[in-house]
């Protein structure tokens, strides 16, 4: 009696048959094809591996009482008592409120600057012009943390800082921007914009120049102005690289960049300016309490998972491409 097949059934080969022993020949042979391509994989490869994985296992701090003179495994598990801790902590709130405002205000006017900055770029006709823009703007980007500090105490500090100058000038008064808590976020998003925005348009502008032409002639015939082609072509066509950024970003929101904060960072501004990463810095490195500080850590790091996932089910939910 013959046998039917199903046509899209696939059939596994047995191991010590031919069959098997084609399709690991065929395998090899593709590994051998491309062995220049996996050489240049090794490093990246490697750096994950030592750098990025190999590390998880510090993540056992946070369960235990770590003291240096016991080694690791030999120092006391106390579970869950180090996130205790820090949840009846008294600065909780406020280094949450603080951490989370950061990250508000970085989504509301850093991450869209670039992808307008990119728009704006993108109408640009004179090649050169272009080009020089682009090159003007990418410099910030290079530029150290340290000096965008030591800039910015230049010109706001009331010791002659330009900016007090010319406000002493015009209303008589002068404003202490580096000591008032009310003024540190705005400072640090600006500081921001000015730093990444420009670095920010690559993706973008590389987005940008995949959008088919043929579709702005097209408007042009229906008589559609330069907004109305920005807002029905070019904004279309660009979205689904600014929903993956932005997904990516979501795992940010309690990494407020641990540097710039900081450099900013006194005791007159500290009610709005400490935040998560400062606090690890302070109690693990100040203080040594290097399992409660591992703690804090793992508290970002879940989180920072969980609304990566959760963004990206709400992409796919709506019919977006995600990051998976």
């Amino acid at each position: 009696m013959k046998r039917v097949t199903a046509p899209n059934s696939i059939e596994i080969a047995k191991p010590g048959t031919r069959e098997h022993a084609k399709r690991r020949a065929s395998i090899t042979g593709r590994l051998l094809k491309d062995k220049w391509l996996y050489v240049l994989l090794a490093p990246g490869l490697l750096y994950f591996i030592i750098f990025k994985y190999v590390p998880m296992w510090g993540v056992l701090l946070a369960f235990k009482n770590y003291q240096p003179f016991l080694g690791f495994w030999k120092s006391d598990w106390v579970g869950l008592d180090h996130f205790r801790v820090f949840f009846t902590n008294p600065e909780f709130f406020m280094l949450l409120r603080n951490t989370l405002l950061l990250s508000f205000y970085n989504l509301l006017f850093f991450f869209p600057a670039p992808i307008v900055l990119a728009l704006l770029l993108n109408e640009v006709r004179l090649a050169f012009f272009k080009r020089t823009i682009q090159t003007l703007i990418y410099v910030p980007h290079f530029i150290s943390l340290v000096i965008v500090a030591s800039l910015t105490y230049v010109f706001l500090t009331t010791q002659g800082g330009i900016v007090n100058e010319m406000l002493e000038q015009y209303t008589g008064a002068k404003i202490d921007f580096l000591a008032s808590p009310q003024w540190f976020r705005p400072m640090i998003i600006i500081q921001t914009i000015w730093k990444e925005c420009g670095f920010g348009t690559i993706i973008f502008l590389a987005a940008l120049a995949g959008v088919d032409v043929e579709q702005y002639e097209a408007a042009i015939m229906d008589g559609a102005n330069r907004f109305r082609q920005v807002w029905h072509i070019t904004l279309p066509s660009i979205r689904s690289t600014i929903i993956i950024l932005l997904i990516l970003r979501m795992g940010d929101v309690l990494d407020n960049g641990f540097e710039q904060i900081f450099l900013m960072l006194n005791p007159l501004n500290r009610e709005s300016a400490e935040v998560f990463d400062t606090y690890v810095y302070m109690m693990g490195i100040t203080q040594g309490a290097f399992s409660y500080s591992t703690a804090v850590g793992l508290f970002k790091a879940i989180v920072g998972v969980t609304l990566v996932l959760g963004a990206n089910w709400l992409a796919k939910r709506f019919g977006q491409s995600g990051i998976y």
